[in-house]
Order: structure tokens, then sequence, then C-alpha cells
């Protein structure tokens, strides 16, 4: 997708969940997480300019499947503006659907920064962006961000060190729903609350290592693949700790440096071309 004269743009980074605490449930039924999360150099587009009405194109190595009609989360961040001003969207789906990094989120995130660049407005509400979904108003920023509560409560801890990172997907789309109604306790600690600076990055690798993702289990129940990612990640040289991100089936692994994690890219494209394997690192503030 090459952006036409007068498109504004923007990047929907991919969200990692370096730990996911999930620890209580509300009576509305909405799960209250304590959760880590940065965001990484690879992403899907978002590209909008003006039209006389609002209209959405989805193109990329991931559109197949994904609907362009008015319950797609980025018509959907479209109408939070209340206003009757047109534009043209393009979605560059270049991120696997229902993979734990943000996807939907992500692109609604980007499409209200893209939108009140083009129309110039103000963003819509916190509560608005919550209510679309809990993911984003994380997804609003690419600082280093602990999310607590139902995604309503962010602590921005600005940029993060270099880490050199590998996402793995499977192929193999996991839900949210299903994974979350799987979870055997739904009432659990916090993140410890020792967590050293993370340009200590040992220090801090060895910090999130010791934390979780409670809904790893749950999601390798219902998609066993997630196992054989782990596995996978765990064996390659250099390998310093592998995860599962968000609600699965994508899995991260962190590198000692970048010539392991290239290795590891290599070695992982070549034991399993079905998968979706990619190096990345931080995305820039």
């Amino acid at each position: 997708m090459t952006p036409t004269s007068g498109a504004k743009t923007q990047t929907a980074h991919a969200k990692i969940n370096l730990t996911l605490h999930v620890t209580g449930v509300r009576q509305d039924g909405y799960h209250l997480l304590d959760s880590m999360v940065m965001f990484t150099t690879v992403g899907d587009i978002i590209s909008v300019q003006p039209a006389n009405d609002l209209s959405l194109t989805i193109d990329g190595p991931f559109a197949d499947g994904l609907s362009a009609g008015p319950d797609n989360l980025v018509l959907r961040a479209a109408q939070l503006f209340g206003t009757d001003k047109g534009a043209a969207i393009t979605l560059t789906k270049n991120l696997p659907v229902a993979s734990g990094i943000g996807g939907g989120s992500a692109d609604a995130a980007a499409t209200l920064r893209a939108l009140a660049d083009l129309w110039d407005l103000p963003l819509p509400p916190l509560k608005a962006q919550v209510d679309l979904g809990a993911d984003v108003p994380v997804c609003m920023t690419t600082q280093l961000t602990r999310m607590r509560g139902i995604g309503d409560q962010l602590d921005q801890l600005g940029p993060i060190p270099m880490l050199d990172m590998i996402l793995v997907n499977p192929g193999v789309g996991v839900s949210t729903a299903a994974v979350f109604e799987a979870l055997d306790s739904k009432t659990n600690a916090p993140m410890a609350g020792d967590m050293p600076d993370p340009f200590e990055i040992d220090d801090w690798s060895n910090w999130i290592a010791q934390q979780r993702n409670d809904l790893e289990a749950p999601a390798r129940q219902i998609a066993p693949e997630i196992d054989a990612v782990i596995a996978a990640l765990s064996a390659q040289s250099g390998c310093q700790l592998a995860r599962m991100s968000g609600s699965g089936a994508t899995c991260f692994a962190i590198f000692t440096d970048a010539d392991t994690r290239d290795d590891a890219v290599c070695q992982l494209q070549k034991d399993h071309p079905e998968w979706w394997v990619v190096a990345t690192d931080e995305a820039p503030i």
C-alpha cells in the first residue's frame, strides 16, 4: 500500500504483553488485569485521506477473511468522533488475525490518531476508547506501559531498552473469550512490586521472566500448537525467555543479541515454513 497525496498514515504497532496477570473479575464480567505492555517495529498500517463518505478498504497479507463492514473496529473507531466528515481508510493487514498482539485494537487506535490529524479534531475520551476495546487506550502510544484495571489504568514508563525479539504465530486463531472462559482462577496475584529499572537489562529481563501470563495455560489447552511454538523458541541458542502474548496464539522470545535472534529466525522459518516468524525490536516513541 502506497499512501496517496494528502493521506495521513499511522502504524498500528504489534503489542506484546510481556506479562499478563488476571487479578479479578467485576460483576459486569470484565476481567481485571495487571500487564506490562511493549510495542514492536512490526505492525499494520492505517492510511486515511479526505473523501465525501466514510469507507474502509483492507489489503495486505492477512486481509483475507476480514470484513470491511460497519462491525470492523476501524470503522467503529471512526464513528467515535461523531462527525459527518468523510475519509477513505485503508488498512494494510500485516499481522495475523486473532493473534494476541493487538490486532483490531491497535488498528482502531491508529485510526483514531490518523483521523484526529486528518480532521483536526480532539481524540475521543478514554471511556469511549475503553468501550471500543479494552486494549485500545494502551495502543494509543508506543511507550512501555503498565496496564491495570480493565485497560483504563495506564502508567506510561517511557522508552524501553533495546530488545532483540522474535514473534511467532502457528497460523491458528484463538478466541479471547474462550481463553478467559477456560481460565481456572480469575483472581490471581498482581505483578511483583520490585521491578528494576528497565535499562538494567539483565535484571529487568530476569524480573519479567519471574512474572506470568495467566492466559497461557488455558490458551495452550485450546490451541496445542502454542506448545510447539514455545518449545521451538526455547530450544534456540540465545533464547532468554519464550512466552505467549495476550490470549495467544502469538508467542515472543527475547534473545541475548541480534545475531542469535537472526539465526533463530532462519532456523524456525526452515523448520516451520507454515508459521509466521518475524524478527523485531521495540517500536520508536
